[in-house]
This record gives C-alpha cells, structure tokens and sequence, in this order.
C-alpha cells in the first residue's frame, strides 16, 4: 500500500501543480501567460490530468484515482472501501504539496495582482450563485468523471483497441 499511497500523493501533486499552475498563469500580472484565456487553461488542465495519471502510475498506483471523489466512487461501485482512507489521503496531501509549490513558484506575481477576484488558482466557484443548479452541475461532471475513467480501463474498451 505504500507504493500506491505514494503514487497517489506524487500523482495528485503533479495534477494541481499543472493544473493549477497553468490556472496562475493565466490570471497572475506580468506572467507570461497573462490574458490567454479560458482555451489556455482548459488544455492546460487536460495535460495535468495526463501527465497525473501517469506519474501516479509510474510512482507505484496503478489505479491513478487522483480524486476522492473518484475513488469514493470506485469503492461505491466495487463494494471494496480498503483504498479509500489512504488514497483520499495521499490525495489531499499531493493536492496541498502542489498547491504550495504553484504558490511558491508564482510568489512574485500574487503580490503584482491587485484584483484579487481575478485570482482562483485554488478552487473555482460558480458565475451564477444558484445552489440547486450549481450542486446538479458537480454531481453531473463527478459522474461523467467516473464514468469515463470506467470506460476507459473497461475490459469492453481494452479488449476492441487496435493493434500496433
């Protein structure tokens, strides 16, 4: 377990480094990304994701969760919740180290950034305040999370990919 643990936490942290660093890029002054906008920050975010999952893998977790809510959604489906303490840890904790270093890397900028409404390198939050349709719209995107990561590493899928 201490591989995956390990592989959950260097995955995680890669993934908001990343991510969240591409996030600072784009809203910080002076940074060199400045104003590229939300395509910017959308591909960004997908490229964290990739080179995540595959850092997570390489340190030791072959599972990749990267997310509790991945995981909690796993050990839902699978009726096994073995991984879910340790994964949901050593997520948090990567998420934590990565934000800390995209804090650490763009010291400059934050205290060069007067709006601090513009600054949401951390979290994100709805344009529209609306409980109901703001809670459906996590609900939605955490399902097609795990339903496509599902999809993915189904047996139905690997067993059809073409081969080299």
């Amino acid at each position: 377990m201490a591989a995956r643990f390990f592989g959950e936490f260097m995955g995680t942290l890669v993934l908001v480094l990343l991510g969240d660093g591409v996030v600072a890029n784009v809203s910080l002054k002076r940074s060199k990304a400045e104003g590229a906008g939300w395509m910017v920050i959308a591909s960004g975010w997908a490229f964290a994701v990739m080179a995540g999952v595959f850092t997570a893998v390489a340190c030791g977790s072959s599972d990749a969760h990267l997310n509790p809510a991945v995981t909690l959604g796993f050990a839902v489906s699978t009726g096994s919740f073995a991984k879910l303490a340790p994964y949901v840890t050593a997520q948090v904790l990567g998420a934590f180290a990565g934000a800390i270093l995209v804090w650490l890397h763009f010291l400059p900028h934050w205290r060069s950034t007067e709006d601090t409404g513009l600054i949401a390198c951390f979290c994100t939050a709805p344009a529209i305040r609306r409980f109901g349709a703001n809670l459906l719209s996590e609900i939605l995107g955490t399902f097609v999370l795990v339903l496509v990561i599902g999809a993915i590493f189904s047996k139905a899928v690997a067993g059809n990919l073409p081969r080299a």
